[in-house]
């Protein structure tokens, strides 16, 4: 099925009209910003009805559009994600042999009962693209990790991987296959967590905590604050990039990000320190410095058009705790380490 844009949004049997036009700004409002590049063009996607997009020719000034990338919200994420309607979490994007595939996310708030979808299209321009399913999904009481903020990633012998996951269990890897589905036999993995909750961790970045903090926001997610996933190729490391604490509260957000390397896409992903990310190892990379931003996380970062760029979604201390875009400039250290330019 084509999903076609359309400035009506056509949703479980009922027209809903969009009442805005597009307009251009420096900062974007936005949450759980991924990027693309086309023929000049940067795209960006993110959390919304039906999936916000915006365009950019310089990455300075941004059209935000008022149509969503999905016009109609296929019937069957309805069917997998009880309470699930058209407001669409985290999107990721990637280009590979010969078209761009989007994955997104199913759920609501607070539980695990989530699916991941995929879209597939030949142009990003065209805005036409094609329904090609569900990739995973996540039950409540089946499985110990949640089925969102998904992350495509290409591994050095051209096969892809999803990385994906919040709370619970923590951060989940799988192998695909060619058509972008979970391959066959494969099964998912857990490759980060934000606590240190197994005695297996021999190397582990924090002791054992059998009762690490209540989690404010859920009362089934669980204290594992961990998710948003994104994994960069950088110069023979694979370099995971994850999200501690807590978004989605405005001013009073504690969101910021971690990162560990592996020389495999499978991990172990560890520090600076060698400690594992699976028992809460993780270089702090970016916090909120409370002047700009309480907050920030959710990220994406790319090696796109001859730049590093990192990319997120920051609670504006100007803007009272409002999500906008946050771009930076990705320097390396002379061991290997990325680091935010200003």
């Amino acid at each position: 099925m084509l999903l076609a844009l359309s400035v009506t949004l056509m949703a479980q049997g009922q027209r809903h009209h969009l009442r805005h036009v597009p307009f251009t700004t420096e900062t974007p409002m936005v949450h759980d910003p991924v990027m693309a590049y086309e023929d000049s063009t940067y795209y960006i996607f993110a959390t919304g009805m039906g999936i916000q997009q915006m365009t950019s020719q310089d990455r300075k000034m941004w059209t935000v559009k008022p149509e969503p990338l999905m016009s109609v919200i296929p019937k069957w994420t309805r069917d997998s994600v009880p309470g699930f309607t058209r407001h669409v979490w985290a999107p990721d994007i990637i280009q590979w042999h010969g078209r761009w595939w989007l994955a997104y996310s199913c759920s609501t708030f607070g539980r695990n009962g989530s699916a991941i979808g995929l879209l597939s299209t030949r142009s990003l321009a065209s805005g036409l693209w094609e329904d090609e399913g569900c990739i995973v999904t996540s039950r409540e009481k089946r499985d110990n990790w949640n089925a969102i903020d998904p992350n495509f990633i290409i591994d050095d012998n051209d096969q892809p991987w999803l990385v994906w996951g919040s709370f619970w269990d923590g951060i989940q890897l799988v192998h695909l296959d060619t058509t972008m589905h979970v391959a066959k036999g494969a099964k998912p993995r857990t490759i980060a967590r934000r606590y240190n909750l197994n005695s297996e961790g021999a190397k582990a970045a924090l002791p054992i905590n059998p009762n690490p903090p209540k989690n404010p926001t859920s009362d089934f997610a669980g204290p594992n604050a961990i998710e948003a996933p994104f994994i960069l190729k950088h110069d023979g490391w694979y370099y995971l990039f994850v999200s501690w604490d807590y978004c989605c509260q405005g001013a009073k957000s504690n969101y910021r990000v971690a990162v560990g390397r592996s020389r495999s896409v499978e991990g172990p992903y560890l520090d600076s320190k060698g400690f594992d990310m699976r028992y809460g190892g993780g270089n702090l990379f970016l916090e909120g410095d409370k002047k700009e931003y309480e907050a920030a996380g959710h990220c994406a970062a790319y090696h796109m058009d001859g730049q590093d760029i990192f990319i997120c979604h920051g609670y504006s201390v100007a803007q009272e705790g409002a999500s906008v875009l946050i771009q930076r400039p990705i320097h390396w250290t002379v061991d290997g380490w990325p680091e935010l330019k200003k």
